[in-house]
C-alpha cells in the first residue's frame, strides 16, 4: 500500500498539530489548548538478567494521554546528561501523549552518562517487554519504539530480539546509523561515502570531545583520564586549542584514543578504529548494524534523516533502507533538519509533514 493510500484528512491534520507541537516545545500550541494534559507517572521496569543492576529495575517515566490510548511508544533516550528528564524529550513525550500514545522513557544510566553501550540493548527489550505485558495501558495491542541519533542502533537490535520482535509493530528513529564504522570516520575527519562517491561534511567538532568525556572513566590509567579531561576542556572553549603536549603523557591505551580521535585523514581511519581500547572495540562490535543479521526484524521502520546532519551522516538512514527487504521501510530525507531539533520552519516541510502521517498510521492500524 502506498503511503497516501491510508492518509486521511482528519489524520493529515492531526499531523500538522503533532508537528507545530513538537516544535513549540512548552510553549502554546493548538494542540495543547485542544487537548487534555496528560499524565506523566514514574515506573520502576524488571531489568534484563543480563543487566547487572543490584536492584534488578531501572526507572522510566509513563506518559498517559487524558483519551483513550491509541497505540504505545517506547522512546529510547539518546545520549544526553539529563536522561529521560532532559526537557526537549519530556516535551516530546508530552506531545505524543496529547496525540493519543501511551509513552514509555525509560532512564538507560550509560547514556545518561554520555555513553552507548551494549547492554542498551538488553535495557531496550526489557522495557518493551514491561510495556507489551501491561495491556490495561496498551489496550489496543499496538506498540512500536522510536529512538534517536546513537539510540536509534540498540532499538533496532532491541526490536528484533525473539523475545519481542513478534510484538514490535514499527520503530521509528530520527538521524539514525547503520555503519558505526562509517559514522565514527566522519565525526572525526568529515567524509562520507555517498554510494561510490567519497563526500567531504561539516562534522559537530565539538561532539568529538563530548563522546571523549563520556568514555573518560573506562580508561585504565588515572593520568589519561585527567589529561584527556584537560584536552577536552581546552577544546570546548577552543576547537582549534592546542592539545599536542598533554598527549606526550599518555599510555599506549591513551594514545590510542588520542591518535583517532585527532585523526583527519579517512584512509587511516580503519587501522585507528581496530587499534582503540578493548573497551571501545567490544561496544562497537556489540552495536554495530552493518554485520548483523537484520531477518528476524518484523517492524516497520520510519526513518527520518537531516540532510545537513553534522552529527551522523544522512547517508546511514539510507544504507539502513537499503539493508532491509523492499516495502519494510519508509525514509524521509529532509533539508534542515539539525540531527534531532525540530525548529518551527519545518513544520511547513511536506516529507516532515509525511513523516509524521506515517507514525500515525501506525497508530491508526492503518498500512
Amino acid at each position: 500500500m502506498s503511503l497516501m493510500a491510508g492518509c486521511s484528512p482528519r489524520r493529515g491534520y492531526e499531523a500538522v498539530l503533532l508537528l507545530a507541537d513538537v516544535a513549540a516545545g512548552e510553549e502554546p500550541s493548538r494542540l495543547k489548548a485542544t487537548r487534555p494534559q496528560p499524565k506523566r507517572v514514574p515506573v520502576r521496569i524488571p531489568a534484563a538478567p543480563a543487566f547487572p543492576l543490584s536492584a534488578g529495575f531501572f526507572g522510566a517515566d509513563l506518559y498517559l494521554p487524558g483519551e483513550p490510548v491509541r497505540a504505545g511508544v517506547l522512546l529510547v533516550p539518546g545520549v544526553a546528561e539529563e536522561g529521560k528528564d532532559d526537557p526537549r524529550l519530556v516535551a516530546f513525550a508530552y506531545s505524543l501523549a496529547r496525540s493519543r500514545f501511551a509513552v514509555l522513557v525509560p532512564e538507560l544510566e550509560s547514556m545518561h552518562r554520555l555513553e552507548v553501550r551494549g547492554e542498551n540493548v538488553d535495557e531496550v527489550a526489557a522495557a518493551f517487554a514491561w510495556f507489551r505485558n501491561r495491556t490495561d495501558l496498551v489496550p489496543s495491542g499496538r506498540l512500536g519504539m522510536m529512538a534517536f541519533s546513537y539510540a536509534v542502533g540498540p532499538t533496532v537490535l532491541a526490536a528484533k530480539d525473539a523475545a519481542v520482535a513478534e510484538d514490535v509493530r514499527f520503530v521509528a528513529g530520527v538521524g539514525g546509523y547503520y555503519d558505526i564504522h562509517a559514522v565514527m570516520t566522519f565525526f572525526t575527519t568529515g567524509w562520507f561515502q555517498d554510494g561510490e562517491r567519497w563526500r567531504r561534511g561539516d562534522p559537530n567538532r565539538y561532539g568529538k570531545w563530548i563522546f571523549v568525556e563520556g568514555n573518560l572513566d573506562r580508561l585504565e590509567h588515572e593520568s589519561d583520564r585527567e589529561l584527556f579531561q584537560e584536552m577536552a576542556d581546552r577544546r570546548k572553549d577552543d576547537l582549534d586549542a592546542p592539545i599536542a603536549d598533554l598527549a606526550e603523557g599518555l599510555s599506549e591505551e591513551g594514545l590510542a584514543l588520542y591518535r583517532f580521535i585527532t585523526n583527519e585523514d579517512r584512509e587511516r581511519a580503519p587501522e585507528l578504529i581496530a587499534a582503540l581500547p578493548e573497551f571501545l572495540r567490544r561496544d562497537i562490535d556489540a552495536l554495530n548494524l552493518a554485520d548483523k543479521d537484520l531477518g528476524s526484524l518484523r517492524a516497520r521502520l520510519i526513518l527520518i534523516h537531516g540532510l545537513d546532519d553534522p552529527i551522523i551522516p544522512y547517508t546511514e538512514s539510507r544504507a539502513l533502507k537499503k539493508a532491509l527487504p523492499a516495502g519494510q521501510v519508509d525514509l524521509f530525507l529532509v533539508r534542515g533538519l539539525m540531527h534531532v531539533d525540530v525548529t518551527p520552519g519545518l513544520v511547513g516541510s511536506w516529507r516532515m509533514w509525511r513523516s509524521v502521517t506515517a507514525l500515525l498510521r501506525e497508530r491508526d492500524g492503518v498500512r
